[in-house]
């Protein structure tokens, strides 16, 4: 099944609604990185709060399997469903509530990653119903700012005091937090490569990362492959590459964006908790 030309047959049941507004493609399928896992999302956008009637409705007509019906909640109602073998993701938001997402990330540079996601869909997202309404939409959006990019590195530059612990962490075996540890810290990369490329967070846990990290022109070298690295070699040999793709990333940030200091930084990344020496001797005695 051609998942493309699906979203267009349901797209067009929704636009039968005259409160809908615009009706657009979003998530995998939008950026043709779908597999036989993948689902289909689609964002309606409406003029008024739709009712649990407007919602249903499409449902009911496509035949469709309810696996969840969420009320309204942090401004969006979802909905998702089973039909002709195919999981749909829906989520309904009012086109006044889209555009104030808009303003908060491009005219605020809020680096809230639920909002980037909305303005990520908008810019990357395929049109299927109120072509108008979403051309406007993705005009707003079109051009990232430099603000946004400099606050998604300074949201990220610091990597936390967990990670000044990992070389005790390594050698008493401790890997539970250990690799909580290195996913913070890679999460953290991710971040700041977002930033230094200019482009919108469009998933709040980095998924598609291969896909991603492969669409970014500032980047590490063999990127993809050393990320991944990380949770495929021997802990020791991850730490170690991990401490050298941190580097790598602020001399990055130094090229892209020297006003940005980074001294600090750079010393707390490569700060290690001391060993406390008198308890050596004592335990080895």
């Amino acid at each position: 099944m051609d998942l493309n030309i699906f979203a267009l047959d349901i797209a067009k049941i929704y636009e039968r609604n005259p409160n809908v507004e615009g009706v657009l493609l979003g998530g995998s399928v939008s950026r043709n990185w779908y597999d036989k896992y993948s689902d289909i999302e689609i964002f309606i956008f409406w003029k008024e709060s739709p009712t649990d009637e407007d919602r249903l409705t499409p449902i009911k007509k496509l035949k469709g399997d309810i696996i969840d019906f969420h009320p309204y909640e942090d401004e969006e109602w979802s909905e998702t469903y089973i039909t002709e073998g195919v999981k749909l993701e829906i989520s309904n938001f009012q086109t006044d509530t889209i555009n104030k997402m808009i303003n908060d990330v491009i005219l605020s540079f809020d680096t809230d990653l639920d909002k980037q996601c909305i303005v990520a869909t908008v810019h990357y997202g395929v049109s299927l119903s109120g072509d108008l309404l979403i051309n406007n939409l993705k005009e707003k959006v079109n051009n990232y700012p430099n603000e946004l990019s400099i606050a998604m590195i300074k949201e990220n530059i610091h990597l936390g005091n967990r990670w000044n612990n990992r070389e005790a962490l390594l050698n008493r075996k401790d890997w539970l937090i250990l690799y909580k540890v290195m996913v913070a810290v890679q999460t953290n990369i991710m971040g700041m490569l977002f930033g230094l490329n200019s482009q919108y967070v469009h998933h709040p846990t980095f998924k598609w990362q291969k896909q991603t990290l492969e669409a970014m022109a500032i980047t590490p070298k063999n990127i993809v492959n050393r990320l991944d690295s990380i949770f495929l070699n021997t802990p020791t040999i991850s730490i170690r590459e991990l401490e050298i793709i941190i580097q790598e990333v602020y001399e990055l940030i130094k090229q892209e964006h020297p006003q940005i200091d980074l001294s600090s930084v750079i010393d707390k990344s490569l700060f290690l908790r001391p060993k406390n020496e008198k308890l050596n001797k004592t335990l080895s005695n």
